[in-house]
């Protein structure tokens, strides 16, 4: 039998309602089947829709499942911090002052208060290197580039199989018109930097044809496996702020900083939605 549940939609990296990443939350996600979450999940047609549970683990606060139109991820980054931002108003109370500590599929994820911003630390890779040169072809051909216009193609894999392309140029970034057919399933994220001097560090976009909506507006986990590459390369200085869904008429702002040995992944979240949903 269906019952009430509590359900928000937020609005993740961005202060400004309308131009981040939003995000579908079931508050009250307990005795939900698979089938049931998957199929709200393809309803909403959001990038990702999650699932508040009771923890598992006896350091975690609470448990996420995150699920896209296309199935299950094992994490993602603006569901984390929109997760966490719901959990928080509807009552959560964490363990540990200043820290909440999430349950997903790839394990605990650890959450602070960067200011007014919530962020995650970045989950350590577990694939990187430079990518196969058949890849590599297929990246060129999905984003209709010269080969030589690929300064990089590595594996930034955190969970999702992400790999991530490095253009001259943020403007290169914003001027590309992918081929989906040529980019098939692949998680396939773009990053070039903005000239020395400007607000923004880099632009990024992240293309994922084959989990629903093929361009996604802002991507945590995608921008957690940027940081931990760029700053390892030494491509990326210790703290700075990459933009991302200018192409989709968004304005997100992901903010980053490499602290205590970890990197953090901050952005705001702006509350859209607030009722009862019958699941």
């Amino acid at each position: 039998m269906s019952e009430l549940r509590r359900f928000v939609q937020v609005d993740v990296f961005t202060a400004e309602a309308l131009k981040g990443n939003p995000l579908a939350v079931v508050i009250d996600g307990a005795g939900l089947d698979d089938a049931t979450m998957a199929k709200f999940a393809e309803w909403t047609n959001l990038s990702e829709t999650t699932f508040l549970l009771p923890p598992t683990h006896p350091e975690a606060d609470y448990r996420v499942r995150i699920f896209t139109p296309g199935g299950e991820l094992p994490f993602a980054g603006h569901p984390t911090l929109g997760s966490c931002h719901a959990w928080l108003s509807s009552g959560g109370d964490p363990k540990r002052p200043g820290e909440v500590v999430q349950e997903c599929a790839i394990g605990l994820v650890r959450i602070r208060r960067d200011g007014a911003r919530l962020a995650f630390a970045a989950p350590p890779l577990l694939r990187e290197g430079p990518v196969e040169p058949a890849l590599r072809e297929q990246v060129a051909r999905s984003l209709r580039v010269a080969d030589a216009d690929l300064l990089d193609v590595v594996w930034v894999n955190n969970g999702p199989d992400w790999m991530a392309a490095r253009l001259a140029s943020a403007e290169a970034v914003l001027a590309i018109e992918p081929d989906y057919v040529s980019m098939g399933r692949l998680k396939l994220g773009v990053v070039g930097a903005y000239p020395a001097g400007s607000p923004l560090q880099f632009e990024v976009r992240a293309f994922v044809p084959g989990l629903g909506p093929a361009e996604d507006p802002v991507t945590g986990s995608l921008n957690a496996g940027l940081a931990l590459w760029l700053q390892g390369a030494g491509l990326a200085p210790d703290r700075y702020v990459a933009a991302q869904g200018a192409a989709l008429g968004r304005a997100g702002r992901v903010h980053v900083a490499k602290e205590g040995g970890h990197c953090w992944i901050g952005g705001d979240v702006t509350p859209l939605i607030h009722g009862q949903m019958r699941l």
